[in-house]
This record gives structure tokens, C-alpha cells and sequence, in this order.
């Protein structure tokens, strides 16, 4: 992919080129969000190419959650509009429920049911929103599972697996539900340290597949080796984007190189 570079005030932003994608995968254009008097996110514009990975970075409270609440509208943005694969999503009746099936979430926390078994977890969406009949939910669930390494354990309850364990039944629920883009919000930050790789190995070789997806880590191993672009908030203010060797090596903002200083 290559990438054009822009200087715009006192940013840095690096752009991917639109040859080879004439239809980004998400467009964030001028999003804005308070939470009362204080400023989440002030006038976030960014391009999402299709089968790109991009990591989002920052120190804590700068944005990066809420803008990826914002891109399945479990938040709301105050103002600007986002796109996914040329539908805006924040118009007015737009259909929420739809948007969600088509962007997958995985959280800090697995979120999973703790009465039902790892099976019936995943395939409990397939049946209620898409209203796929059980056989069809059960091959759907069972190929998730398998891709995550975990079919095997179909018949367990949440309790009786590892925390990474639980983790890959989270994304595997997600993209059960055929989702366009994957969503992860610091998705290894709730595990034990050796529990971490694993689920990073599954985020790894989904983007070696081509799925879209917005990554919130602090995972700068993951970040250098898997992005297409790192992006760095701060304040709610995109400050910076760029390859990952560009970003870790030669950081522009004063801001990022003293947040890479303290982090690496």
C-alpha cells in the first residue's frame, strides 16, 4: 500500500492513496464528541482502507475508545459523520441495529454468557439477529471456533477456560456474525501476561486474511509488526499517522516522541 504525507497545522498525517481502493472501508470526517464540558474527540478525520490494520495509540483518555464506540454508535458523535464502505452511518435514522451486524467489537472484558456453553455463545447471535436455524448457526459457530483454535473445547462454560481462552471465543462470536470490520479495544489488557499471545496471534493472522481493523492496543510489538499505519491521539486530537517503521522511528510531534520515550 502506499501512502501519501500531508502536514496540516501542526499535524503529521500520513493518507493512504486511492489507487487500488476507490471506496475506503471507514471514513471518520470532522468527528467531534464531548462527554458534558469535556472535549473527547475534536475534528478526527481518517481514512480506512479495505483489509488495512490500523493501531491506535495514546496515553490514557485521549480518545481511542470513544472513537471506536463511535464507529458502531454505542457512542454517538456530536458532530461530523462517519462511513463504512460508503454508507454514512451517523444520518439520521440510520439503522443501528443493521450497522452493528456488519462491525464486529471485541472488548477489554469477554462479555460472555456464563450459564451457556462456549457453542452456544457464539452461535446465540446468529440465531436471534440473523435468524439462522440452529444447523446453520451450530457449522457457522463450529468454522469460528475452529479458526480461533478452540472447537474443541464447544462444550465447555466460559468458567472452565483461561482468560485467552475466553478472549478467542469473544472474537470468534464476533465474526461469526460475517462482520465487514473488526473492532478491538485493548483486547489483551483484562489477560495474564502469557495468556496475551495467543490472542494476538489470532488478531495477526486475521489481518494476514484481509480483514479490516481498528486496533486499540498498547501491545508496540504488535503495533510495529501487524499495522498498515499507526495512529497517535492525544487529547482527543489525531496528531499523527504513519507506517509503523516511520512512526516508531522517526516520530515528527514532540508530543509522540515523549509518549514513545516513556512507553518503549
Amino acid at each position: 500500500m502506499s501512502t501519501t504525507s500531508t502536514v496540516v497545522a501542526d499535524k503529521t498525517l500520513s493518507t493512504p492513496s486511492s489507487v487500488g481502493h476507490p471506496q475506503p472501508a471507514i471514513v471518520y470526517s470532522h468527528v467531534g464528541k464531548r462527554f458534558g464540558r469535556t472535549v473527547v474527540l475534536e475534528d478526527i478525520d481518517l481514512s480506512v482502507d479495505t483489509a488495512e490494520t490500523i493501531c491506535l495509540l495514546g496515553p490514557s483518555g485521549s480518545g481511542k475508545s470513544t472513537l471506536l464506540r463511535c464507529t458502531n454508535l454505542l457512542e454517538v458523535p456530536d458532530r461530523g459523520q462517519i462511513s463504512i464502505h460508503g454508507q454514512v452511518i451517523t444520518d439520521k435514522g440510520a439503522d443501528v441495529d443493521g450497522i452493528r451486524t456488519r462491525v464486529g467489537m471485541v472488548f477489554q472484558r469477554f462479555n460472555l454468557f456464563p450459564h451457556c456453553s462456549v457453542l452456544e455463545n457464539v452461535t446465540m447471535a446468529l440465531r436471534a439477529v440473523h435468524n439462522k436455524r440452529r444447523e446453520e448457526a451450530v457449522a457457522i459457530a463450529r468454522s469460528k471456533l475452529e479458526l480461533v483454535g478452540l472447537d474443541h473445547l464447544r462444550d465447555r462454560r466460559p468458567a472452565q477456560l483461561s482468560g485467552g481462552q475466553q478472549q478467542r471465543v469473544a472474537i470468534a462470536r464476533a465474526l461469526a456474525m460475517n462482520p465487514e470490520v473488526m473492532l478491538f479495544d485493548e483486547a489483551t489488557s483484562a489477560l495474564d501476561p502469557e495468556l496475551v499471545g495467543e490472542v494476538l496471534d489470532v488478531m495477526r493472522d486475521l489481518a494476514k486474511q484481509g480483514m479490516t481493523m481498528v486496533v486499540v492496543t498498547h501491545q508496540m510489538r504488535f503495533a510495529k509488526e501487524v499495522a498498515s499505519r499507526v495512529v497517535f491521539l492525544d487529547h482527543g486530537h489525531l496528531l499523527e499517522i504513519a507506517p509503523p517503521e516511520e512512526f516508531f522511528e522517526n516520530p515528527r510531534s514532540e508530543r509522540l516522541q515523549l509518549f514513545l520515550k516513556r512507553v518503549l
